[in-house]
């Protein structure tokens, strides 16, 4: 007897996903579609903290209000954009890894998480539940995104000349 529905691979071991938590406001889910976009049409196997950062400032002005309109907001962009294109700083291929997890491999048509990007979702929650809020907000996911200094949003925002610590500490 044939099934009619083919089974389903099972995701992978330690593959994080992040789009559908439910945990998320509607605008932080919509910075999470877009980050996935973005490393699927980058050739990304996995969603980085840097595909976040970008999706966070195109979708988020809470976020963007905290780097104002000035030179430092115009050369975080321009960053993030060569590194969309393929120019300047170069992570294609690999995988943002903190060290403390296990790698992530997903499947080629389920963009995961590097385990720095999920470990910032992870504290954007837990940063909106300490305030006694059910949903996370980009915020919380920028300040997510600045706890572990090696992530590739922290080198980013670095070499714009955004002081992550100062910044850490007023979110």
């Amino acid at each position: 007897m044939q099934h009619r529905i083919p089974p389903q691979a099972a995701p992978q071991r330690g593959a994080h996903r992040v789009d559908n938590d439910a945990s998320l406001s509607a605008e932080l889910a919509a910075v999470v579609t877009g980050a996935r976009r973005r490393a699927q049409r980058d050739g990304d196997r996995h969603v980085d903290s840097a595909h976040l950062l970008h999706s966070l400032l195109e979708h988020d002005p809470e976020v963007r209000a905290v780097f104002g309109d000035g030179p430092q907001l115009a050369r975080l962009l321009g960053y993030l954009v060569q590194r969309s294109i393929g120019y300047g700083l170069r992570w294609q291929a690999s995988v943002e890894d903190s060290g403390a997890l296990p790698l992530v491999t997903a499947l080629p048509e389920a963009v995961g998480c590097s385990p720095l990007a999920a470990e910032a979702m992870e504290l954007a929650c837990a940063r909106a539940a300490g305030r006694g809020e059910a949903l996370a907000r980009g915020v919380d996911l920028l300040a997510g995104l600045l706890v572990d200094r090696r992530s590739r949003a922290a080198e980013v925002l670095g070499r714009a000349g955004v002081d992550v610590g100062r910044l850490l500490a007023v979110l």
